[in-house]
């Protein structure tokens, strides 16, 4: 696991990074399940919208590994 990213001198974590394009995408989805409708078969949207960004990190995660180890 990679512990730190370097940006210009400043060191970023890479579990902060990876929380930021996963909350990006999150936002996207969230946006496409309003679009679509989708959201009124859910039961319980926030807990839904929680377990959504927590998939979407541990796919964002898995990748980043893979491609800076």
């Amino acid at each position: 696991m990679i512990g730190e990213l370097d940006l210009h001198g400043v060191f970023v974590p890479a579990l902060l990074a990876w929380a930021a394009l996963a909350l990006l995408a999150n936002a996207l989805l969230r946006r496409l399940l309003q679009r679509f409708g989708l959201y009124r078969l859910i039961w319980h949207r926030p807990l839904f919208d929680l377990a959504l960004f927590v998939i979407l990190l541990g796919i964002v995660a898995a990748i980043g590994t893979r491609i800076l180890a």
